[in-house]
């Protein structure tokens, strides 16, 4: 609390006219920093000349890069969101909705250029999600490095990839 006083120049006893609770203040945190990503992973839709795969492969990569370097640079994050996720799970929920709005985005684009085979994209938005939950925090669920994460989400990439491509004419 002390730190995060400082931080805010103020002192440990002012936050809590503005925040009930030490929980209440990590979820603000958690909540703003889950908001920030959400938006930088939005600006893969506006991003002209990608086609949906590889907005795709774009959202998924920058998700984990951003995650993997703000959990390496500060490690009370990750207490912070092991705490949340288990005091909160509609906070945590929240927040994989934001990224699941993109996500089904991606997929309307690209079923819409003939690209992916999705009847529901909001429904594939939450399996994708599913299947790629570990690599959207990946320190919450193993101690691998950067670069052995990214080659696994590789190899995920394209089975999904695959998974989704319309099925060819026999």
């Amino acid at each position: 609390m002390a730190e995060l006083a400082r931080d805010c120049d103020m002192s440990s006893g002012n936050l809590y006219r503005f925040f009930p609770s030490k929980l209440d203040i990590a979820e603000e945190i958690c909540r703003r920093a889950s908001i920030q990503t959400a938006d930088a992973l939005t600006a893969i839709l506006d991003s002209p000349g990608m086609s949906a795969s590889e907005r795709l492969k774009e959202f998924l990569f920058q998700d984990l890069r951003t995650t993997f370097h703000a959990l390496e640079k500060n490690h009370r994050i990750v207490e912070m969101a092991q705490l949340i996720t288990a005091e909160r799970p509609e906070f945590h929920n929240e927040g994989l909705k934001r990224e699941r709005d993109v996500l089904s985005g991606i997929l309307s684009m690209g079923r819409e250029a003939g690209e992916f085979e999705v009847a529901d994209p909001d429904f594939t938005a939450e399996m994708i999600q599913a299947a790629t939950l570990k690599f959207s925090y990946p320190q919450l669920f193993s101690r691998l490095s950067l670069e052995k994460l990214e080659l696994e989400l590789n190899g995920v990439y394209q089975l999904i990839v695959r998974g989704l491509a319309p099925a060819k004419a026999a």
